[in-house]
């Protein structure tokens, strides 16, 4: 007589956390997008203020706009930028900014309500409490990174601090590869006996990290305006790396300060970072995942929209696919490095599990 799973006798369930923390997934990956757009029109400056709940009401009456249009044109980049804009253009780059911040609560929201009800109901796994706190610690922290580098732009620079946009960039895709992850583990959790979390493969570990420095990178570039220093390929100009450079000093500052060394990084790390992912994608079919393929397809598809971003002067169409691409060719490298470390277990321990003997 076939005896019932623990995990069907216990309160836990793991299956329908793990749907969740895809559903909110999916969220950072739209906030990803949108965040892009903001970025490339120029609209992160236009709200001055950060008001964490009275900001979510925009403004509606024709004194609140002008109120908010008043606030934009006492920073500096009103003044050597949109000198002269008009109410409608404000309105516009206003959008971005606003519909930015609303994910941001709105995610927020979708993550710290379902927890709390998961912890009331006693529906989360024994050892999982901590890693999901985790993750809304970082969710926190995000919009807190996303604050300080706008209010980063708002005095003495007509553009946010690129430090600040590549940590604000590289927290949301570390929590978005935390949350991949957890819900990966809980899925290999729903279903006694069980092995114990995945442990993140040397292979794997390369991969990411590979992968998180050409993100970083690539927010230097956005940051620094780097994108529109050459729009050439392979060559700078007539060279591989254009001759007479101003170099900064110290000379490691022109690593993330000097846009046309950031965007020489920028366009040759992603080769390696490529090698690393296809290491990666080899060892995710050994261990039965398709993942691998999806890898191999995503960095390939990410090496073009890169080339086409800078070949196209950053037409905002193509740079934005470029950083919605890189989020789900992160999402595909966790569920490979997932995969090869369960595989790993699998063979390691292989009666821990029947279902994967």
């Amino acid at each position: 007589m076939l005896q019932p799973s623990a995990a069907f006798l216990s309160p836990a369930r793991p299956r329908t956390l793990a749907r969740w923390l895809y559903v909110v997934a999916a969220m950072i990956v739209g906030i990803v997008v949108v965040g892009g757009i903001t970025r490339l029109t120029e609209s992160g400056l236009s709200i001055t203020e950060w008001k964490p709940l009275t900001g979510i009401v925009p403004p509606i009456t024709n004194p609140q706009w002008q109120a908010e249009f008043a606030n934009y044109r006492r920073i500096p980049q009103y003044a050597a930028l949109n000198s002269g804009m008009t109410l409608a253009g404000f309105k516009a780059i206003f959008f971005w900014e606003y519909l930015h911040r609303f994910l941001g609560r709105f995610i927020g929201l979708a993550y710290l309500v379902p927890l709390i009800w998961f912890a009331v109901r006693r529906r989360i796994p024994t050892g999982y409490t901590g890693r999901l706190i985790a993750l809304f610690a970082l969710i926190l922290l995000q919009g807190t990174f996303g604050w300080l580098m706008v209010k980063s732009g708002l005095t003495d620079r007509t553009e946010v601090a690129p430090g600040w946009l590549a940590l604000h960039l590289v927290t949301a895709l570390f929590t978005l590869a935390g949350m991949v992850w957890t819900a990966l583990d809980l899925r290999a959790l729903d279903g006694a006996p069980y092995r114990g979390p995945a442990r993140l493969p040397l292979v794997g570990l390369v991969a990411l990290v590979g992968l998180f420095v050409q993100i970083m990178f690539g927010a230097f570039t956005a940051g620094l305006r780097a994108g529109y220093a050459f729009a050439s390929w392979p060559l700078m100009g007539d060279r591989l790396f254009p001759a007479d450079v101003p170099m900064l000093h110290p000379t490691w500052t022109n690593a993330i300060d000097n846009p046309i060394v950031v965007q020489f990084i920028h366009r040759w790390w992603a080769f390696a970072a490529a090698a690393a992912l296809v290491w990666l994608a080899v060892a995710a079919t050994r261990a039965g995942s398709k993942a691998g393929f999806w890898v191999v397809g995503l960095v390939t598809l990410q090496i073009f929209l890169g080339i086409a971003t800078l070949m196209t002067g950053v037409m905002i169409d193509v740079a934005v696919a470029h950083q919605a691409n890189a989020a789900l060719l992160l999402i595909a490298t966790v569920i490979a490095a997932h995969a090869v470390a369960t595989r790993r277990q699998v063979s390691r321990y292989p009666s821990a599990n029947p279902r994967f003997a």
